[in-house]
């Protein structure tokens, strides 16, 4: 297929996603929008279906493990749904007698969402989802390895239409197994583009001069400190680190332990199946093969990357994690990145100050403004920690995979997508929500005049600087 046949391919379908759009539109209410959101949600989370993609996204990517898909399908589409269920995106969303303002919710029109192979079906449906509460259609452009996945997914949302009348055309996806053609074209012709995963393609996003929600990339530090519960910290670390073999970009890559707990919270470590390697040079030989990640150890089950690694026999049975002590930061030190595998950097730090500096240092290298986290007692520093760290989040006592992107547990929005603020070059630092999928008309009346006098608001200045 020449570049132009490709062309035309994705815009035929953008003008099919086109007439859908204004068709659902002009049909809106509030009951259509969240019926399409309900019919796509009920297309992922129905088990027998759910199982399906996640064994299907395992199976053709080769990444993460199929019991944590379900799981990750599950909650994070019933999450969605819980936030989403009393929002109102249909029609007069707010009146303010107080200013005169009322606000009236309008779709945006086409989106475009380009998706990782980490999350093949979760990602998708939550883009799908808020696309269809906020009265969109959408276009998904899948990565090669996740086409088959997105295939089955998209047909399940188009049987749920089928039995609801929803339009099928409303949820479309690039076909076949793309092209950077087909997905630049997808960027330059949508009314707003939302991706997620590689950095090549946030890049191309933000310069296609169509509006863009792209996020950054993660390499999530963790600092462990004196004050906290060890065996609390050693088992949510484990939990984290190993949810779906550590393809999530909110997966723990480095735990920063003050000295004075060091010894004590490698023994917890132990305990939760994190053996401890010192020899960083050996892990870093087998863990990238001329410069590239090792796909025989990324995303891989704990036996699989151990004899990828060769460290099989070498640490102990029940092995669930390798905490590699780690030295450097920087390009020299690939330990320091995100490595997309059940391998976790540990670095010693002289105190708590010394300790910030080392997170700050790793998000500084990669990560820059994602997301920290930290196990304390002490209430104060998580305060600290987020004057000092160029980061959008900091996540306090808790398993860091599950409570970036939303969690029962906190009031974080459910999402597959955090972005970074303008420290990771994002236009967004927060997780890409519904809000983000739709716009307002304002309608402005005629208030009271409420101008003050100039003293009022130079008076306290005055006294101060004088006139």
């Amino acid at each position: 297929m020449t570049a132009h046949d490709q062309t035309a391919e994705v815009d035929a379908i953008v003008a099919r996603a086109r007439a859908a759009q204004a068709r659902y539109e002009a049909a809106g209410s509030q009951a259509l929008y969240n019926r399409a959101a309900l019919a796509a949600g009920w297309a992922i989370m129905e088990p027998a279906r759910n199982r399906h993609l996640a064994e299907l996204a395992v199976k053709t990517t080769g990444l993460g493990n199929v019991p944590d898909k379900i799981t990750k399908n599950h909650r994070k589409t019933l999450g969605l749904l819980r936030d989403i269920s009393n929002v109102r995106t249909y029609g007069v969303i707010a009146d303010d007698t107080d200013t005169g303002i009322i606000e009236i919710a309008r779709p945006i029109g086409v989106i475009g969402a380009v998706v990782p192979s980490t999350n093949p079906g979760a990602t998708p449906a939550n883009n799908i989802i808020n696309a269809l509460k906020c009265g969109n259609s959408i276009i998904v452009s899948p990565s090669p390895k996740g086409v088959a996945t997105c295939e089955v997914l998209l047909g399940y949302i188009h049987y749920e239409f089928d039995k609801v009348g929803i339009d099928r055309d409303l949820v479309q996806m690039i076909p076949g197994r793309g092209s950077k053609e087909k997905t630049q074209r997808l960027l330059e012709v949508t009314d707003l583009i939302v991706v997620t995963g590689s950095q090549n393609n946030v890049k191309r996003a933000y310069t296609s001069g169509t509006p863009a929600l792209a996020v950054g990339a993660g390499n999530v530090a963790v600092i462990v400190d004196e004050t906290a519960d060890l065996a609390d910290a050693a088992e949510k670390i484990r939990a984290s680190k190993t949810f779906d073999n550590a393809t999530s970009c909110s997966s723990e890559n480095a735990v920063v332990v003050v000295d004075a707990i060091y010894d004590a919270f490698v023994q917890e470590m132990a305990k939760t199946g994190g053996a401890l390697i010192s020899d960083e040079a050996r892990v870093t030989d087998k863990l990238w093969v001329k410069g590239h990640l090792n796909p025989q150890a990324i995303a891989r089950d704990a036996d699989a990357m151990i004899a990828a690694l060769g460290l099989a026999g070498e640490v102990p049975t029940g092995t669930e994690y390798l905490a590699v002590e780690t030295s450097g930061i920087g390009p020299d030190h690939p330990l320091s990145g995100e490595k997309l595998s059940r391998v976790l950097s540990v670095y010693r730090a002289r105190d708590f100050e010394a300790a910030v500096e080392t997170a700050r240092d790793i998000q500084l290298h990669q990560g820059l403004g994602h997301s920290v986290g930290i196990h304390t007692s002490d209430e104060a520093r998580p305060l600290v920690l987020a004057q000092a760290i160029p980061t959008s989040r900091i996540i306090v006592n808790q398993a860091h995979t599950f409570a970036t992107g939303g969690s029962f547990t906190n009031g974080m929005p459910f999402s597959l997508s955090m972005g970074c603020g303008s420290w990771g070059g994002n236009s967004i630092d927060t997780n890409v929500h519904w809000r983000h999928i739709m716009q307002t008309t304002k309608i402005v009346s005629e208030i009271p005049a409420k101008e003050p006098e100039v003293e009022d608001i130079f008076g306290p200045y005055w006294k101060e600087a004088g006139q």
